[in-house]
């Protein structure tokens, strides 16, 4: 019996056939942003798309790129290592944890290596950059381990990396690995060595994050800083005084002649004000007749400041 001969169409008392279960609409791209995205392995399948050079391909396009500068050949130079940044970036896997951040501070030390690298030394590129890649990983995890930052001179980092490798050792070999003793053995400062102890042991502590004072009120602990600094409004309101009383200074000073005139600019509105007795020289009178007029001016110089900024003179000009 050939297929074309069955007959499907349902008979009377029998359940209808079920309707097949027709294909998926989601088309193929959209089936792939549905899985997971790992950032990791899409480079690490990336990386394998460039081929590794050989020590002769090496070292000829290494002295092309030092005699042209050509960015094609220190592409070529740069990509061709690229496992290498990934080998020495998953040593440090346990010192930071998002592995793609050393991999591309290591990428940006394979880059300088291949910049500065000369050949003509009979280093290989690879050894020569494996420095360079493991000088900016470690910065890196320098800088960022913690917000406040640990290894800021070079003895810092070189505790911050070895402390603890050398309080391991000497307690492996029976030995109490005191700060003075690991001082010694690492050739820094006692000083330093408990210090960078503190800042191992200790942890980063968010000001936003809420505490609960007395009464049971959430508050943070930036709530709890005290701000020294006067209000933005209080500055401005300051300085727009300032401004003011600036302007009216030098109207009054105006039409002021001779000894109130000199007295005025160079005593009261100046940086650098003279003396009395410097005037009185300069004007062949004694000390205390400069005081009489300088007192006579203040008086003058109150009264118009009072009759002109009668809104501002109670908050400071008396």
């Amino acid at each position: 019996m050939s297929v074309k001969n069955i007959d499907t169409r349902p008979r009377p008392g029998n359940a209808k056939l079920a309707k097949p279960t027709p294909p998926s609409k989601v088309s193929p791209s959209r089936q792939k942003t549905l899985s997971t995205y790992d950032p990791l392995e899409a480079f690490l399948q990336e990386i394998q798309h460039y081929p590794l050079l050989t020590p002769d391909e090496e070292k000829s396009l290494a002295e092309d790129f030092q005699e042209t500068g050509d960015v094609q050949v220190a592409a070529r130079l740069v990509t061709s290592n690229l496992r290498l940044v990934v080998k020495i970036a998953f040593e440090y896997r346990r010192a930071y944890r998002n592995i793609m951040d050393l991999i591309q501070e290591g990428n940006i030390g394979l880059m300088q290596a291949v910049k500065k690298y000369d050949p003509s030394r009979g280093v290989k590129l690879s050894s020569y950059a494996a420095w360079w890649i493991r000088a900016y990983i470690l910065r890196f995890i320098v800088n960022n381990w913690r917000l406040v930052k640990l290894g800021t001179t070079q003895t810092q980092r070189k505790l911050f990396f070895n402390l603890n490798k050398e309080r391991a050792r000497l307690a492996a070999i029976g030995k109490e690995a005191t700060p003075a003793l690991l001082a010694e053995e690492l050739g820094v400062s006692e000083r330093e060595v408990i210090d960078m102890q503190r800042r191992l042991q200790g942890t980063d502590v968010s000001l936003d994050a809420e505490i609960n004072d007395n009464e049971g009120k959430p508050l943070s602990r930036i709530d709890l800083l005290v701000d020294d600094n006067e209000l933005q409004d209080q500055l401005i309101q300051d300085a727009r005084f300032d401004e003011v009383v600036h302007r009216k200074l030098l109207s009054f000073g105006e039409p002021l002649v001779d000894k109130e005139a000199y007295i005025f600019s160079h005593r009261l509105v100046s940086d650098e004000p003279m003396t009395l007795q410097e005037i009185g020289d300069f004007y062949g009178i004694s000390r205390e007749r400069v005081r009489q007029i300088e007192k006579r001016l203040l008086g003058k110089l109150r009264s118009y400041l009072q009759h002109e900024l009668p809104e501002y003179f109670d908050q400071g000009l008396q």
